[in-house]
C-alpha cells in the first residue's frame, strides 16, 4: 500500500498554511509548558517534590493532555460555530480534572498546588476556545473549586483563574483570526464566482444583441431574395450576395465576441439600423447627433436591442430614432405588437444602463411601440 505524500509547506494555500500554524502552535504550547513543568521540578526535586512523585504528577500531566488535544481539536473544527458541545471529550477532560486532585491530595501541599496549576493550564488552553459560554464558565468553577480544595489558598485560586482566564482568551484570539482568514478566503473565492458569472452574463447579452441583429437582418434579406427568386428578378442574386455577405460578418463578430475585442460604436449602430430597415421597407428618421460620448456605447446597445425587437415583433413602417439632450428614444408605428417590456433583451438592456446612471423605459405609445433611454436620473 502506497503511503501518500505529506504536501510541502510551499504547496500549501494560504488558507492550509494558517490552518497548520494554528494547530501546530495550539498543541505546541497545550503539551510543551505543562511538560516543561513537571520535567523542571523532576530534575531539581523542588517543583513537584521526589522523582518518584513528579513521575506519576507527570502521568497525569500526559493523561489530560491527550484529553486536552482530543478536546482541542474538536473545538478548532466547530468553531466559529455555536454546536453542538464536544460532550464525550469535555467529560474526557474534567475526569481527567478530577484525577488531576486526587493525586494532587496524595502529594505535598507545594507539590499538589504545582500539579493543579500545571492542569489548569492544559484545561484552558483545550477548553478556552469553545463559545458556549455556559460550558467555559463551568469549566473555569470547576478548575477553581479544584486549586481551592488542592491549596486552601484563595489568593492561588485568583491567580489560576487569571492565568485560565489569560489563555482562554489567547485561544478565543487566535481561532477568530482563523476564521477570519477563512471567511476573506470564502470572498475571494465567492468574488472569483461572481467574476466569471458575470463575464459569463455579458457574453450571453453580447451574443443576444449582436448575433440576433445579424441573424435578423440575414432573415430579411433572405426573404427578400426568395421573393425577387420567385418573380424571376435578376437583383435575386445580389441579395443572396449580401445574405452571404451578412453571414460572414456574424461570423467575424462571434469571433470578436469570443475574444472580447469587440466595441460598440453608436455611428455605426445607427447607420447598421437604417441600412437593416430600409432591407426590411422600413422608413428610418435619424436624429441622434450630439450624444455625449459617454452615452455613446449604452446608446448604440439601446439602438441595437431596439431595431432588432422591431424587425422581430412589429409590423411598423415608420422607425424614428432621436436624442434630446437627456434621452435617446426609438420608437416605431407598428402598433402595440413590439417585444414586451419585460422581455429578455429589454431587462438585460436595462441591468447594463441602470450601473451606469441611465433608466430604461420601453412601452407601447399612441401608433407604436418606444423604448427610451434616460441618462442621469438614475
Amino acid at each position: 500500500m502506497r503511503v501518500p505524500a505529506v504536501p510541502r509547506w510551499r504547496d500549501l494555500d494560504q488558507v492550509r498554511r494558517a490552518d497548520v500554524y494554528l494547530r501546530s502552535s495550539l498543541y505546541l504550547l497545550l503539551w510543551g509548558v505543562p511538560l516543561l513543568i513537571v520535567a523542571s521540578g523532576a530534575r531539581s526535586d523542588a517543583a513537584l517534590g521526589t522523582p518518584g512523585t513528579a513521575g506519576v504528577a507527570l502521568l497525569v500531566v500526559v493523561l489530560t493532555c491527550v484529553a486536552g488535544t482530543a478536546t482541542l481539536r474538536e473545538v478548532i473544527a466547530l468553531h466559529p460555530r455555536p454546536g453542538p458541545l464536544p460532550r464525550r471529550s469535555l467529560a474526557a477532560l474534567a475526569a481527567t480534572l478530577v484525577l488531576g486532585v486526587v493525586v494532587a491530595r496524595l502529594l505535598d501541599p507545594a507539590a499538589g498546588s504545582v500539579l493543579v496549576v500545571v492542569v489548569g493550564i492544559v484545561v484552558s488552553m483545550a477548553a478556552g476556545g469553545l463559545t458556549d459560554r455556559r460550558a467555559v464558565a463551568g469549566l473555569l468553577v470547576l478548575l477553581g473549586a479544584a486549586t481551592l480544595v488542592v491549596s486552601g489558598s484563595w489568593p492561588l485560586v485568583v491567580v489560576v483563574l487569571a492565568y485560565a482566564l489569560f489563555l482562554a482568551f489567547t485561544v478565543r484570539s487566535s481561532l477568530w483570526l482563523y476564521g477570519v482568514i477563512t471567511e476573506l478566503d470564502r470572498t475571494r473565492r465567492a468574488q472569483a464566482a461572481l467574476a466569471v458569472a458575470e463575464e459569463r452574463l455579458r457574453f450571453s447579452r453580447d451574443v443576444h444583441d449582436v448575433m440576433g441583429r445579424r441573424l435578423s437582418t440575414i432573415a430579411v434579406q433572405a426573404e427578400l431574395a426568395s421573393t425577387l427568386a420567385r418573380r424571376g428578378d435578376e437583383r435575386a442574386v445580389d441579395q443572396m450576395l449580401e445574405v452571404r455577405a451578412g453571414a460572414h460578418e456574424a461570423l467575424r463578430e462571434a469571433r470578436e465576441l469570443a475574444r472580447g475585442y469587440r466595441s460598440t460604436d453608436l455611428a455605426v449602430e445607427l447607420e447598421g439600423a437604417r441600412s437593416l430597415l430600409a432591407s426590411a421597407g422600413i422608413a428610418c428618421h435619424l436624429a441622434a447627433t450630439g450624444v455625449p460620448e459617454r452615452w455613446r456605447e449604452p446608446a448604440a446597445w439601446v439602438v441595437r436591442e431596439a431595431v432588432t425587437n422591431v424587425l422581430r415583433h412589429s409590423q411598423a413602417r415608420e422607425v424614428r430614432i432621436g436624442w434630446d439632450g437627456s434621452a435617446l428614444t426609438v420608437a416605431d408605428d407598428g402598433g402595440t405588437v413590439a417585444a414586451p417590456a419585460d422581455g429578455s433583451g429589454l431587462r438585460g438592456l436595462r441591468e447594463r444602463v441602470e450601473p451606469l446612471g441611465a433608466r430604461l423605459e420601453a412601452g407601447p405609445t399612441g401608433d407604436g411601440f418606444a423604448v427610451t433611454m434616460r441618462v442621469g436620473v438614475a
